[in-house]
């Protein structure tokens, strides 16, 4: 009799739990809370870990037990080098490309100026405002935070703007840039961490920081981008050199699974290259000549149940990541007062472009204010933050990460529709769907 295979086993016990975990949630949010679905599993998940807390007042054992199972997985690993790529594909395949392509150029300084901007400003404000409450950091951790915190969440902001209510215009504008500056954002983070682990040089350390993320961003996202559209016409290709909805659903899956390891091992960004894939795929026009009608049907079935069954998991286990944190009362103050820098930096960081392209493109107003609220983050920023050395701060560090990720999540998520209601008033909300 073989032998099974320890590792093997553990693997599907761990994901046999979080997917009964998953649905269980799931269910409890639509006969309860009635929040949406990825609110809800993240909430309920949330509210379970606390139940968990309590329990272990009278049993600590299924604390442990569940300690255990969240500590054996690698929540960075599994988010950037597994999941990620098949909810950016998921997404981008449905994002509207005509209205992308004419917003092209304000999501562009979106997602690279705005995401940099925003990585200075966060480092600089929370670098003097947590000494000045009495936290030894270093400026070097403080960028590493705000590289880390700027980018909003495709997952976060895909999964709730769509029932948000917020006009199509502004959401083409946050789902554009959510798409793209999450690699933008995972460039400079690395680029940083390397500075601060010693790959920078020890004078010019600003010029060499410069130097180093301007050459990362022409080689990994600018490669990313060349090597997904590439990657995105040889799969339209093949589809539509066959007419067999089975194997095209394989193709895709293919190009996203393939295309993933091979954007790594030639070193561009992954995420930005399966994005550029999924939008030229997803192209109405495009797809016309390379699909028939049910093979569209069933792409599009195939992969809004991966993005559903994904963000499902995926949610649940932010909230179940709360188990791993370590939570002080001094923590939450400046987790609390992170917020406040974060929503500032990302308000900053909006002025000049939306001032830009207002007028040409004829942007709604508050779009700076809305924009603002309604960019999410998610599961990218803990797994970055996860990825801090013990060194670092780590654990002060993830911690506000988390309260910014959570508060993102929850209070931005839930109240961006009625706050763009508010602003922009009914009836200018209607004429904008209408139009």
């Amino acid at each position: 009799m073989k032998k099974t295979n320890s590792s093997a086993v553990d693997l599907f016990v761990i994901s046999s739990i979080l997917v009964v975990l998953s649905a269980l949630f799931g269910y409890i949010n639509l006969r309860l809370l009635k929040l949406p679905n990825t609110i809800g599993l993240m909430l309920t998940a949330i509210l379970f870990t606390l139940g968990l807390f309590l329990t272990s007042y009278i049993n600590p054992t299924l604390l442990n037990f569940a300690e255990k199972l969240i500590g054996e997985i690698d929540f960075g690993t599994v988010l950037l080098e597994v999941m990620l790529g098949f909810l950016l594909f998921a997404g981008a395949l449905h994002t509207n490309f005509e209205q992308l392509k004419v917003q092209r150029w304000p999501i562009l300084i979106f997602s690279t100026v705005g995401v940099m901007t925003s990585t200075l400003i966060v480092g600089f404000l929370t670098y003097y405002v947590f000494n000045a409450i009495g936290y030894s950091v270093e400026l070097i951790q403080c960028l590493l935070f705000g590289a880390l915190i700027s980018p909003t969440d495709p997952i976060a902001v895909l999964g709730i703007l769509n029932k948000a209510g917020v006009p199509k215009k502004l959401e083409t504008k946050i789902v554009g840039e959510s798409l793209f500056n999450d690699g933008v954002g995972v460039v400079v983070f690395l680029t940083i961490m390397s500075i601060a682990t010693g790959g920078g040089a020890q004078s010019g350390e600003e010029v060499s920081m410069l130097e180093n993320i301007l050459t990362l961003f022409g080689v990994e996202v600018l490669g990313g981008i060349v090597f997904g559209a590439a990657l995105g016409y040889v799969t339209h290709w093949l589809l539509k050199s066959i007419d067999d909805y089975e194997i095209e659903v394989m193709i895709t899956l293919a190009c996203v699974m393939g295309g993933y390891v091979l954007a790594h091992t030639v070193h561009v960004s992954g995420p930005l290259a399966i994005v550029v894939a999924g939008l030229i795929i997803g192209n109405d026009r495009l797809r016309d000549s390379s699909m028939s009608d049910r093979t569209e049907e069933f792409v599009d079935k195939f992969w809004k149940l991966v993005d559903i069954l994904l963000n499902a998991l995926l949610f649940v286990l932010i909230g179940l990541e709360l188990l791993i944190i370590k939570f002080e009362i001094g923590f939450a103050v400046a987790g609390l007062i992170a917020i406040l820098l974060v929503l500032m930096a990302r308000f900053l960081s909006l002025i000049v472009p939306v001032r830009i392209f207002a007028k040409r493109l004829e942007f709604l107003p508050y779009t700076t204010t809305i924009m603002t609220w309604g960019g999410l983050r998610g599961g990218i920023s803990i797994a970055l933050a996860l990825s801090l050395p013990e060194a670092m701060n780590r654990d002060f560090f993830l911690t506000i990460t988390y309260i910014v990720v959570i508060f993102s999540i929850l209070a931005q998520g839930l109240s961006v529709g009625k706050i763009a209601t508010r602003l922009l008033g009914h009836e200018a909300m209607q004429k904008n769907e209408e139009h």
